[in-house]
């Protein structure tokens, strides 16, 4: 694996768990694909840095487990600015 992969994929992680980011606004942060931050999380950076994986994994997690509630709150935004408009 080449050095700035495996570079970015300690930044990742550690962007990752300093501002409890979802994989979109790592990938955005980075200028990334959302893939490829799954990809430098779930696998490079497993065989680098297991424990570091790990914990950047548990933020991805309860982000995951959390989106619908997330897109529910946003769509209920949508609609209540368009009614006061």
């Amino acid at each position: 694996m080449k050095d700035y992969i495996e570079e970015r994929a300690i930044h990742i992680a550690n962007y990752i768990i300093e501002n409890n980011a979802t994989v979109r606004q790592t990938a955005k942060e980075f200028g990334i694909s959302k893939s490829t931050v799954h990809k430098d999380v779930t696998e490079r950076l497993a065989q680098l840095n297991p424990s570091l994986a790990a914990e950047a994994r548990k933020v991805l997690d309860v982000n995951k487990s959390e989106r619908h509630i997330r897109g529910g709150m946003a769509t209920r935004e949508k609609y209540l600015h368009q009614h006061m408009c």
